[in-house]
């Protein structure tokens, strides 16, 4: 397809700092697309689609979106994806993981009357510790990696 965007550093390439780099290396390898994690790979790449989509990365929202598609991932759910909850798409697996992706993500929107608590026991219901522990992996990575991309201003053109 000659259509496909490139995607240019408006602001930094961060590569060549050997830590960062190191950073985002392991962390891709550990909870990338690539990686082999306990949990499902369709609902590790909705994850990332979803931090990617709260942290407006362009840069990982072409990334993931493909990915996904890569893995059968339906369209209606990526089409929903952003307001998941108001569908019937979602296994209630898949939303209870959302809910947590959304509150670690959004960690500074936690109130008394929004507690994390909660979310993590809903996770619970769903996965076993291993799963969670993934999944916390995938979205911290994801989290590093959207804002590496934002501060690097990686941009499709």
């Amino acid at each position: 397809m000659g259509n496909e965007p490139t995607i240019e550093n408006s602001r930094i390439d961060s590569s060549s700092h050997e830590l960062l780099t190191r950073l985002s290396r392991l962390g891709a390898d550990t909870f990338g697309y690539k990686a082999e994690l306990s949990v499902d790979k369709e609902l590790a790449q909705l994850l990332r689609l979803r931090v990617a989509q709260i942290n407006n990365c362009t840069y990982c929202l072409m990334r993931h979106y493909e990915a996904a598609r890569d893995l059968g991932t339906s369209q209606p759910k990526l089409d929903t994806l952003t307001a998941w909850w108001e569908t019937q798409l979602f296994s209630p697996a898949e939303q209870a993981a959302l809910a947590y992706t959304e509150a670690l993500t959004r960690a500074s929107d936690t109130t008394g009357q929004s507690k994390f608590q909660s979310c993590h026991d809903h996770l619970a219901d769903h996965f076993d510790e291993a799963q969670i522990l993934d999944i916390i992996g995938i979205v911290i990575n994801m989290n590093i990696w959207t804002r590496l991309k934002l501060a690097e201003g990686a941009m499709p053109t």
